[in-house]
């Protein structure tokens, strides 16, 4: 598994990572984090279509409601379903509650597709998981779009349904 910390910093992307008590839900994260770490709260959906070819990985506000149904029209992509632990280990490296756009690191065959909020994509500092669940990075816009020019991912920024 690729050290996050050593891609963000040979990618000359700016960070800072704060530890915490593991967290496997927006919910505890809230609870558990301590107050002040600054950044947007993200939620992150990892997504397989119904035949399992097509992945996707979205990114919204830790306190928005997806329509999975409206998702899949919308992304013209056939019943999308949460994809199950064994796809989360092989495409983004992480396991339940470690799910962030920094997984994407893990993703060398460019398997999956990266959708952010746009209501999210409005902020300018963001709050996500660094692999693991027991600490948080905050990265900025900018270093998001580093980070995954650096990955070989586009940024597909949309208002997610």
């Amino acid at each position: 598994m690729t050290d996050i910390h050593q891609f963000l910093k040979d990618n000359n992307i700016e960070f800072e990572c704060f530890d915490h008590p593991a967290v496997f839900t927006c919910e505890q994260a809230q609870e558990l984090i301590p107050d002040g770490i600054p950044g947007a709260d993200t939620k992150n959906l990892f997504l397989r279509d119904k035949k399992g070819k097509q992945h996707v990985l979205v990114t919204v506000g830790y306190d928005k409601n997806v329509d999975l149904k409206a998702l899949s029209d919308f992304l013209d992509a056939k019943k999308l379903g949460f994809a199950s632990a064994e796809r989360l280990e092989k495409y983004l490296g992480v396991t339940a509650g470690a799910v962030s756009l920094l997984g994407l690191v893990n993703d060398t065959e460019n398997a999956v597709e990266f959708y952010m909020d746009e209501d999210l994509w409005e902020k300018d500092l963001f709050r996500v998981h660094p692999l693991v669940n027991t600490a948080s990075i905050t990265i900025s816009k900018e270093g998001v779009e580093k980070f995954l020019k650096a990955t070989g991912h586009e940024l597909n920024v949309i208002q997610v349904p």
